[in-house]
């Protein structure tokens, strides 16, 4: 990364720059090379630092952005109404030639207190999850998760909480059709998250398609399920005790358990971003790829997600695969999801949100090449489908929608114990389920919401910290926070969002 204070330009092949500074860049400022500012260009925003022609492609991160819908001159502001989008990669025509890549050093003796479960996993929260087969029921669980936290809780010191997850599926859908197994096994893989302990106490209504055997742990245990329609109940209030007394057993076994050294290991970190701006790639992603690799080194998992945001950088990924069914695996989740945008009759560039373009990014080719930088440099050991679980420690592509919700929701699904969310523009998200750092993309947010940010990786951009210290900056504040001993905004705030599923299938 160069800067001359006034613009930083990512690589030698570059014709335009970010501008790094709150006030933009006014008219009249002299930059380097002779060029002065033709127009004013905002916080964020690109300057171009040579002459474009028209049909000529816009480079950023060294890398084609954009094509020049018209002549821009050296010093005039680069945005979307003078670009067009270029076509993506083309699927077919990319070949496997794993890229050399130079054994990393291991990296040993980093622990975290966590929560060990019986499967090997490990929590880094102790939560009674409360799922439901069907949305039905969802007033049902809202109400006595209130009752829990008040009534319950107290008695039961070693228990962080108590979630409800509650969801839009189970009933009015084709439970058969092909599609149908992404929201399923979702909710299936979220009741076995790590945070859980494997204890999870699902509540059915009765009539529904998605039955509560279908997503609970072991179907036989009868703590584990409860059905709203059984007519051993006589009125509401007779049915949410039955639900607390069997949550109290639950409470009762998670109760057992307590913190314990863990290796860095058994750490399964969910990467995303949100909200997203033209610093994201230069600050927040880099500093969270180079925390990645860190993790990977000391033997954890990492999974880094959303389809959408990875598509028009799959050339720069394909390399990274670790073998051809790594490889083939990833072309094979961007064609299903090309197909699935068809479907709606929609492509990427309906990712692009107003809020990206306002903060500088202005195509989603730009936006993926910034987005995929938090993945690191590891290999990419695997491809995990929505909703599936994770197999293989090292790095991971989770295939997800680029949504905010129902990425962490699928991730979730996917194991994680620990998530990190990168923002530019700002987003309240969090999730009671796991821990969320939230670390912001430029210093004017993270002062702005100096209590909604958790690292302010803006320092990068204003030459205060490297990205590698950024990056271990966030390795140690994950240790942390997966220890209890750092309690992140999101959950000081009590800030969170509702698990959103993936639902590809038709309803009826």
């Amino acid at each position: 990364m160069k800067s001359d204070k006034l613009v930083i330009k990512l690589s030698e092949l570059d014709n335009v720059a970010v501008v790094p500074h709150a006030k933009g860049l006014q008219i009249g400022t002299a930059l380097e090379n002779g060029i002065t500012v033709q127009e004013y260009v905002p916080m964020g925003h690109k300057v171009a630092i040579k002459d474009i022609s028209r049909g000529e492609s816009i480079t950023r991160y060294g890398q084609k952005i954009a094509i020049a819908n018209e002549v821009i001159k050296a010093g005039q502001w680069v945005n979307e109404h003078k670009i067009s989008l270029p076509v993506p990669p083309d699927l077919d025509s990319l070949s496997y030639e794993k890229l050399p890549v130079k054994k990393a050093r291991a990296l040993n003796g980093y622990t975290f207190d966590g929560y060990k479960n019986a499967d090997g996993s490990v929590g880094t929260k102790n939560l009674l999850a409360i799922s439901n087969s069907v949305q039905c029921v969802a007033g049902l669980t809202e109400y006595v998760v209130k009752k829990i936290k008040k009534e319950l809780l107290p008695k039961y010191p070693n228990v962080d909480g108590v979630v409800g997850l509650n969801h839009s599926y189970g009933c009015g859908i084709a439970i058969d059709a092909p599609a149908a197994i992404v929201p399923i096994r979702t909710l299936k893989n979220i009741a076995l998250n790590p945070n859980f302990g494997g204890h999870a106490l699902v509540i059915g209504l009765g009539c529904e398609k998605l039955r509560p055997e279908s997503i609970v742990n072991n179907a036989s245990d009868d703590t584990s399920i409860f059905y709203m329609q059984s007519e051993a109940n006589e009125g509401f209030m007779a049915i949410v005790d039955d639900v607390m007394k069997l949550a109290e057993k639950h409470l009762g076994t998670l109760n057992k358990r307590k913190r314990e050294p863990c290796p860095a290991s058994d750490l399964v970190v969910g990467m995303q971003c949100g909200g997203s701006d033209a610093f994201s790639g230069i600050t927040a992603n880099p500093a969270a790829g180079f925390a990645a690799d860190l993790i990977v080194r000391a033997g954890g998992s990492v999974m880094f997600s959303e389809v959408t945001e990875v598509r028009d950088a799959i050339h720069l990924l394909i390399p990274r695969a670790a073998d051809i069914e790594v490889a083939e695996a990833l072309k094979r989740e961007m064609l299903w999801y090309d197909n699935y945008l068809k479907l709606g009759q929609a492509d990427r560039s309906a990712n692009t949100s107003p809020g990206n373009k306002r903060g500088g990014l202005s195509t989603i080719v730009e936006k993926a090449l910034g987005s995929i930088i938090k993945s690191g440099t590891s290999p990419i050991v695997d491809v995990l489908a929505p909703g599936e679980k994770i197999r293989k420690k090292g790095l991971n592509f989770a295939a997800t929608p680029a949504s905010d919700f129902v990425c962490g929701t699928l991730q979730l699904a996917s194991g994680m114990n620990m998530h990190v969310f990168m923002t530019g523009r700002g987003t309240p998200y969090g999730l009671a389920e796991v821990p969320v750092i939230k670390v912001s993309s430029n210093t004017v947010l993270s002062k702005r919401w100096h209590d909604l940010i958790d690292l302010d990786a803006g320092q990068i951009a204003t030459g205060e910290k490297t990205i590698e210290e950024m990056g271990w900056e966030l390795f140690k504040m994950i240790l942390a926070v997966a220890s209890g001993k750092m309690k992140v905004a999101a959950d000081k705030l009590e800030l969170h969002n509702d698990l959103v599923l993936f639902n590809p299938g038709p309803l009826t």
